[in-house]
């Protein structure tokens, strides 16, 4: 218990207590009626009347015909079957809102939210759930309408209707997450405004998605303090935007002026404190920092066409942002390390581009800065999240290392990842899923699917249960710089605390300019003797066919890589076998030399 408090704080801890008190006791059923508000009447012609600006309608977004997607119609083909795509990888069939089609579990949609567990080993994952209810799909419809000059008002109303119908207020697996919620209300709400003129939307429909709409945002209102200080992510910053663009957007709701002035306030908090001085993010996730962009893109934009004005830290976190992640963009493909948690989400998914690609949502976010070019630097630093970057022509090397003064998501410290000619030659394994075996999450989240070294079978951190880590690394630090000839990184860290004080891993890093050419030295100081060090490389399936990879141990002797099981996660809910190479010593030092076939140049040493 002392451990925990010391890494969570005493108001994480009392608030996670408080809401506990309240799941068992039934407080929050009683704090979350299922009759919901009154249903007043809202409408359409008097929301018209008031001329709402909203940041994603498609005029504004300055979306053009182009009849040549293909990939629209198709998929727009799968959701008229009932055919949704799930985590941007796998069709499913699915013709309600409470199954899991991964597995069939269909949820009680008549069972109070708070009564729903959300990690169930029958239930499976609870986002195969989530990930239809969030509307997402409505971006495919309605970019097909626009493209291709097909109403699909109908399809689109149908849809929201009968996910109203069969999901009363606060009963069921869809009102159990404030972040859920506000993503479906922002996507709806994307939707009444493209079609805001169709005959399809008749007052008394347009009344009915506004009450539900309401409905769901007192939801996520109530259940602010919670979503604030114990979840405290990309769910607050989420959360607390819905209710200022839902109280800009819909000024007829009794609550909206509340809304727009605490969801102000509280976005502008959570932003200055979820992304750092830096610009890294709290969840040290690149596809989480991704969903940070997009909605900071979206409340900029809101407050300039309702000329309003942030708080000029929204400003300053999303420029410094932009420029972290740019940093760690490979140019050719515009893809990111798959580092961090990775759940699968975009938001508005407005473009053709694969998933991993993050220069449609980088390029919003510089237009609503007017920043016009960005180039990042040949070595970058970013103390506060503990990032290492060097990049040339051809080439990006990927260094994390650091301290946590937030909740760790995963053991991964010193993990490097690295990329040439477009190919991540050694990547990072991904998250794959938050809810499955134990195999998996012990080796998706702990250090064993990370390029990096381990002691034995233990982690840099100890795993708690569910997303806690317990031994939080304190001690960490880095340095980059280059010389005539080289790049080079220096980093260390002191960790496994669970097997005892003073252990220390230090990682040095150098890459010969304009050669792929790349040599990795490992200390541990302080092993325990009886546990060998590990040295794990996840390489890219290509990799053999154009690098070779060698190691040596303290004494100079080769060391024999060996081939263990491992995964590959790209997607959420996909992983596939991969090779593992594991170079291993009962020393202290591992000296490894990653370079193209045709390179010969000399190592260097470690002193």
């Amino acid at each position: 218990m002392i451990r925990f408090l010391r890494d969570m704080g005493l108001r994480y801890a009392l608030f996670r207590f408080w809401h506990e008190i309240q799941v068992r006791t039934g407080l929050l059923i009683l704090r979350f009626p299922v009759s919901g508000k009154n249903s007043p009447h809202f409408s359409k012609d008097e929301w018209l009347r008031q001329s709402i600006h909203f940041a994603l309608g498609p005029a504004l977004l300055n979306l053009e015909r182009n009849p040549a997607l293909q990939g629209v119609q198709e998929r727009v083909e799968h959701i008229w079957q009932n055919r949704f795509l799930f985590f941007h990888d796998k069709w499913h069939s699915v013709s309600d809102w409470h199954t899991n089609p991964e597995n069939g579990f269909t949820y009680n949609k008549t069972m109070h939210w708070s009564r729903i567990p959300t990690l169930s080993r029958q239930a499976g994952d609870i986002k195969y759930v989530w990930e239809k209810s969030r509307f997402c799909f409505l971006y495919d419809l309605i970019r097909f309408d626009l493209h291709f000059q097909v109403d699909q008002s109908g399809v689109v109303f149908s849809f929201i209707n009968d996910w109203i119908e069969k999901n009363p207020v606060n009963r069921g697996p869809n009102w159990i997450c404030g972040q859920e919620i506000a993503l479906r209300v922002l996507n709806w709400t994307f939707a009444l405004h493209y079609y805001k003129s169709s005959d399809t939307l008749t007052d008394e429909l347009f009344s009915k998605i506004l009450n539900s709409i309401r409905q769901q945002m007192l939801h996520v209102e109530q259940n602010m303090n919670f979503s604030r200080a114990v979840v405290r992510n990309n769910h607050a910053l989420t959360e607390t935007l819905a209710l200022y663009v839902i109280g800009w957007c819909f000024p007829v709701f009794p609550e909206s002026s509340r809304w727009k002035q605490n969801g102000k306030q509280w976005f502008e908090q959570e932003i200055a404190y979820q992304i750092y001085d830096d610009g890294t993010f709290l969840q040290f996730s690149m596809n989480y920092h991704r969903v940070a962009v997009q909605l900071l893109t979206l409340a900029i934009d809101m407050a300039r066409l309702n000329e309003e004005k942030w708080n000029d830290v929204v400003y300053e976190r999303a420029e410094k942002s932009l420029h972290f992640l740019r940093s760690c963009q490979d140019n050719v493909t515009g893809w990111l390390p798959n580092y961090g948690n990775n759940d699968g989400a975009l938001l508005f998914p407005l473009t053709e581009q694969h998933f991993r690609d993050f220069r449609p949502q980088l390029e919003a976010l510089s237009r609503s800065l007017q920043i016009m070019e960005l180039r990042p630097a040949p070595l970058s630093f970013f103390k506060n999240g503990g990032y290492y970057i060097f990049r040339d022509e051809n080439t990006m090397t990927f260094l994390r290392c650091g301290a946590y003064k937030n909740r760790p998501f995963q053991a991964d410290n010193l993990h490097l990842d690295i990329w040439a000619n477009g190919m991540n030659i050694m990547r990072d394994a991904g998250s794959y899923s938050y809810n499955t075996d134990e195999k998996w999450t012990e080796y998706f989240s702990g250090t064993a699917s990370h390029n990096t070294v381990m002691l034995g079978d233990f982690d840099q951190i100890k795993k708690g249960p569910r997303f806690m880590w317990y031994n939080w690394i304190k001690n960490a630090k880095g340095s980059v710089k280059q010389d005539t000839d080289s790049f080079q990184i220096d980093a260390e860290f002191e960790g496994f605390y669970q097997l005892g004080k003073g252990i220390k891993h230090c990682r040095r890093v150098v890459k010969s300019k304009n050669t792929q050419h790349w040599i990795v030295e490992d200390r541990i100081d302080n092993r325990p003797n009886h546990l060998p060090m590990h040295q794990i490389w996840h390489p890219h399936p290509e990799f053999f066919e154009h690098y070779q990879i060698m190691a040596e141990d303290n004494e100079g002797s080769k060391l024999d890589y060996i081939e263990t099981e491992g995964w590959y996660s790209e997607t959420y809910m996909k992983k596939v076998a991969c090779r593992r190479l594991v170079f291993s010593s009962f020393g202290n030092y591992i000296k490894t030399i990653i370079k193209e076939k045709q390179s010969l140049q000399n190592p260097c040493t470690f002193s």
